[in-house]
């Protein structure tokens, strides 16, 4: 089971470069479980019994199911759908010496620039092209080795294996061809969306690792892929959502964008999304505002991202007693800081959760002179105020473009979150 779950992941991630194709995946499976799409734009109706989903920006989705008796509360798993990458610049194409053609890209989020040199890239994301009918998006994914980011030499850098501060508008642009590939990005990408070039109003695009996820170590234990750090919890999470009875209280499955640069978008966990979809539950439902506000009261979430393994060569970097490792199971977040949003309580309800699933259960908790980061559950608290609890899944490498897990403990997470919305 441990192993299925694990390839499963690897599809998923596979088929999942940007947040636009995530989401585009989720909104596919979703559709094969009897899930019906709402639009934000339009009046909805909502029925007892009924399975639904709405998306933002189409990097963001929420997706709910109505018990038929009714329910007097929220279960509600968020995860966010982005990590961080490079982005294409407008006018990407830059030309060196009448013979390079490199692209010019933006960091986006906290990211490890070194493990982006040396290896194969490509594009992916969104175009907005013009038709008959008006503007439209078209999800695009070059499915082929189309960039590099070369590393200089040792020769010309001999202080490399001492630290090197990159620089990201001279260090990290990519290698897109020779003189001949002047002006072909955007014929490629039209290539791609099957329009013409001159339909191009608009893009959305990201470089991406070609490299395959794989599963190694000497018993097979360990999963290495791009994009862990969101994607094993929303994979995770999404598996134990449509796997659980979702009858004795009203589930949410949230997939937030824009984590990794601070959420504060209209589709990340400060924008009103959630509390919007929240809210026309609510009145589709014909629920007082008061009855919603008792129904928050007595929610609960689990906020999914990804944690920090102990790493093998500087396990010092951890605390000297909370030490999560790889294939341990849920690992549960406090920070005195209130950087995750656990609190005595929820940390108590999750192991019960837990224990009741057969999984196991971790602790995470930064050095107490290393300051940690934050995640989704803290940030939509300021719209959604219910009792939460922060979880991940350890890993090594996170922001890396490639990152590595443990084989067992997707599986240890769809299963909690089955228990949890069970």
């Amino acid at each position: 089971m441990y192993r299925k779950t694990a390839e499963e992941l690897l599809g998923f991630i596979e088929k999942s470069p940007t947040s636009f194709q995530c989401i585009a995946s989720i909104k596919e499976t979703l559709r094969t479980h009897g899930f019906e799409e709402r639009q934000e734009n339009q009046r909805w109706k909502l029925c007892p019994g009924g399975n639904y989903f709405v998306t933002r920006n189409s990097s963001a989705l929420i997706a709910f199911s109505i018990p038929e008796k009714g329910a007097n509360k929220f279960h509600i798993l968020a995860a966010h759908s982005d990590s961080p990458s490079f982005v294409i610049k407008e006018n990407p194409e830059m030309e060196v010496d009448k013979t390079y053609i490199r692209l010019n890209v933006e960091p986006y989020g906290g990211m490890l620039m070194a493990p982006w040199f040396d290896r194969p890239l490509s594009v992916a994301g969104r175009l907005i092209v013009r038709g008959d009918e008006g503007l439209s998006e078209v999800l695009v994914k070059v499915d082929r080795d189309l960039l590099l980011i070369p590393n200089l030499a040792i020769h010309m850098n001999r202080e490399a294996n001492q630290g090197v501060a990159y620089k990201p508008q001279i260090d990290m642009l990519p290698l897109f061809g020779g003189k001949e590939a002047k002006g072909r990005f955007w014929e490629i990408l039209a290539e791609e969306a099957k329009v013409s070039p001159d339909a191009i109003m608009g893009h959305d695009l990201y470089l991406y690792n070609r490299m395959k996820g794989c599963i190694w170590g000497a018993n097979e234990e360990f999963l290495s892929a791009p994009r862990l750090d969101d994607l094993q919890c929303v994979f995770g999470g999404m598996k134990g959502f449509l796997g659980a009875e979702r009858e004795k209280s009203l589930s949410v499955l949230c997939i937030l964008d824009n984590e990794e640069v601070g959420s504060s978008t209209k589709q990340g966990a400060a924008s009103t999304f959630l509390q919007d979809t929240l809210l026309r539950i609510r009145e589709c439902l014909g629920l007082s505002y008061e009855a919603y506000l008792c129904m928050l009261a007595d929610s609960f979430m689990l906020s999914a991202d990804n944690a920090h393994g102990i790493h093998p060569n500087h396990a010092d970097k951890a605390d000297p007693v909370n030490r999560p490792y790889l294939n341990g199971g849920i690992v549960l977040k406090f920070s005195a800081a209130q950087k995750y949003c656990t609190e005595g309580m929820a940390g108590a309800i999750l192991r019960d959760i837990c224990a009741r699933a057969d999984v196991p259960v971790q602790v995470f908790r930064n050095r107490s002179d290393i300051p940690g980061g934050s995640t989704l559950g803290n940030i939509s608290a300021n719209r959604v105020a219910v009792r939460a609890a922060d979880i991940g899944l350890a890993q090594l490498a996170m922001h890396s473009p490639y990152e590595t897990c443990g084989v067992k403990d997707t599986e240890y997470l769809a299963r909690a979150v089955r228990e949890f919305f069970r």
